[in-house]
């Protein structure tokens, strides 16, 4: 219900009327309807919440890209996702250049294709890496010969495997490779007017910088929008942990190894002292014999040992765990 104004009130809102201290515009247009312009040629089926979670799946997949590139071409790389935007199939096709590098891959269980598409740049950057090239002279654009098609279309399966990985959290897929094109003519994956989302990825290998856009039709994402819909699947926090895995990482930690010593004392001797040193002689240290020994685990100081002999070899017997900031935690 709209709030009903007192006698009082319109009193004193007609004499500000009258002397000008309140302007009659600035009441018509505090009242007036916010528009918001919507094009019907455009609609938009991807929810802002929909586009962040396809995001963060992507920002998932670069991770992964990273780990398979920079162990084929033994170098550093780095990739990002720039944008995630909607618009009509018809624009992404316009905007790409001739040849392009388009891979056509499956998501089964879902209905249709999707494309990954390397530019070109970035492409021929790739096959001279793995042919034994620093892809110095890779920034070019033409037509792929048949061993850099090959390639290609072997660097596209990996990639293509990679994007399933990056959405096992949320949706099992298994993307299959399909084919792969130059042209883009040739590819009609949906209809003209039909609205995709384009994810479009910067990679950067050494000083050199190249694109990677992903498209995904809405009519082959429409039946898992919903599960894009809860962004908190995303959360770290909310990941399950898999006692598996923690085992699995426990028992790597556990035969890692690590230098351990014990600091039996130190003192000072002069230079000539130390020419002088014989077989047979003592050297007197800074540490009484009843105080325990300082033993190192790296370069931290973790317990306090007594130092004996054990099957007539030197040891030392731990006599307490030290805490962060060596003091002795009462003998745990």
């Amino acid at each position: 219900m709209a709030e009903v104004l007192s006698q009082s009130e319109i009193d004193a809102l007609l004499n500000a009327l009258s002397d000008g201290s309140v302007d009659e515009e600035a009441i018509a247009l505090s009242n007036s309807h916010k528009v918001r312009l919507y094009d019907f040629k455009r609609p938009n089926k991807f929810s802002k919440g929909q586009l962040n979670s396809l995001r963060n799946i992507h920002e998932n997949f670069c991770r992964n890209l990273v780990t398979y590139l920079a162990g084929a071409m033994h170098t550093v790389i780095e990739a990002k996702v720039l944008s995630t935007e909607q618009v009509t199939y018809d624009e992404y096709t316009r905007s790409l250049p001739y040849p392009s590098i388009l891979g056509i891959y499956s998501m089964d269980p879902l209905e249709g294709n999707a494309l990954i598409e390397l530019s070109p740049g970035l492409g021929f950057h790739m096959v001279d890496r793995l042919l034994g090239g620093y892809g110095k002279d890779a920034m070019k654009n033409r037509d792929l010969t048949e061993i850099e098609r090959r390639i290609v279309q072997g660097m596209l399966r990996k990639m293509i495997s990679v994007i399933g990985e990056a959405w096992s959290e949320i949706y099992t897929i298994t993307p299959q490779y399909v084919d792969m094109e130059t042209n883009v003519q040739f590819i009609q994956i949906v209809a003209p007017n039909e609205m995709v989302v384009v994810v479009t990825m910067e990679v950067k290998i050494e000083d050199s910088i190249g694109m990677i856009n992903i498209c995904l039709p809405y009519i082959v994402m429409k039946p898992i929008l919903d599960k894009l819909n809860n962004i908190l699947l995303f959360s770290s926090a909310g990941k399950a942990q898999n006692p598996e895995d923690q085992r699995t990482i426990r028992r790597k930690i556990e035969r890692v190894r690590v230098p351990l010593k014990v600091f039996l004392g130190q003192t000072q001797i002069t230079v000539r002292e130390l020419l002088g040193l014989e077989k047979g002689d003592v050297i007197p240290l800074q540490q009484h014999i009843q105080e325990p020994l300082d033993i190192y685990v790296g370069k931290f100081k973790k317990f306090a040992g007594i130092p004996g002999l054990h099957s007539n070899r030197l040891a030392v017997q731990i006599s307490g765990v030290l805490n962060e900031e060596g003091g002795d935690n009462d003998g745990e």
